[in-house]
């Protein structure tokens, strides 16, 4: 299988940040011919005020019905590519609570997974910019995955990133491959990203993917800047692939045979004890 990260600058106009997703994951089919695509964190929409976003935030659909724009325009995707399209994440709005929230869909547009955040971001970061992700979102409760094709994939998003005890509870429904899609910040992206993605993928011998937001964006009248570098790393640790400072895509593939062989070598799945 072949999985292309795509990397973009999204911001609060939801329907030119659709199109851009459109266009690179279009450039990145053309260009790689992936059999995956996998978008980043809000990359529907993201900054403006809190009233702006939560006006943007979208129902998903029950039994058969159709979804908002984000998630119809991944569905889209999908069917037209003839791919498997892991959704990053967008703002889901159930009744008064709303989550962030990562949609996939097989090579038809259908439905394979919803993951809703766990970890929120609530942190103040070296260049004292205070984040209160509590403040916007619920919490996700559920460990999710999902098959696309051979391969299990295993969702996560972004801050999840710090806590190992989840991506353990992956590795041990079964993950193969498990998905990052962040919107990092630059003072903590330049410390902590690749070292992070880097050590899930050794402790759960997995592929790791992890399509990032790149620049910076308004929220209210604060400029943040978001980090990029979107990597696929391997189960050994290397990086097999990342993308430049500027949206666009890298694109990897993810062998079974050498992740199997991995696993083999070093079956820490084996001689786990606690």
């Amino acid at each position: 299988m072949k999985v292309s990260a795509i990397q973009v600058n999204a911001g609060d106009d939801k329907a030119r940040n659709l199109d851009e997703a459109r266009r690179l994951v279009d450039a990145a089919v053309a260009a790689d011919g992936p059999d995956m695509v996998a978008l980043p964190e809000t990359f529907a929409v993201i900054g403006g005020t809190l009233e702006h976003r939560r006006a943007q935030a979208e129902e998903l659909p029950r039994n058969g019905d159709g979804g908002g724009d984000a998630y119809e325009a991944l569905r889209a995707m999908a069917r037209e590519h003839g791919i498997f399209v892991h959704g990053g994440s967008f703002l889901e709005r159930d009744g008064d609570d709303f989550y962030n929230t990562t949609v996939a869909f097989d090579r038809q547009g259908t439905e394979l997974a919803r993951y809703r955040k766990i970890h929120r971001f609530d942190v103040t970061t070296p260049d004292g910019q205070e984040y209160r992700e509590s403040d916007v979102i619920g919490r996700g409760t559920e460990v999710v995955t999902y098959d696309a094709g051979k391969v299990k994939v295993g969702c996560s998003i972004c801050y999840d990133l710090r806590f190992g005890e989840l991506y353990r509870a992956l590795a041990e429904a079964g993950a193969q491959m498990i998905m990052v899609p962040a919107a990092f910040t630059l003072q903590t992206g330049k410390d902590h990203w690749e070292v992070l993605l880097r050590a899930r993928a050794i402790e759960t011998e997995c592929y790791v993917v992890a399509p990032d937001q790149v620049g910076s964006h308004l929220e209210g009248n604060k400029r943040r800047t978001t980090w990029g570098h979107s990597m696929i790393i391997d189960p050994w640790g290397h990086m097999v692939a990342q993308a430049r400072d500027e949206p666009g895509f890298t694109t990897g593939r993810i062998d079974l045979d050498y992740l199997e062989a991995v696993r083999a070598r070093i079956p820490v799945a084996q001689h786990r004890v606690l």
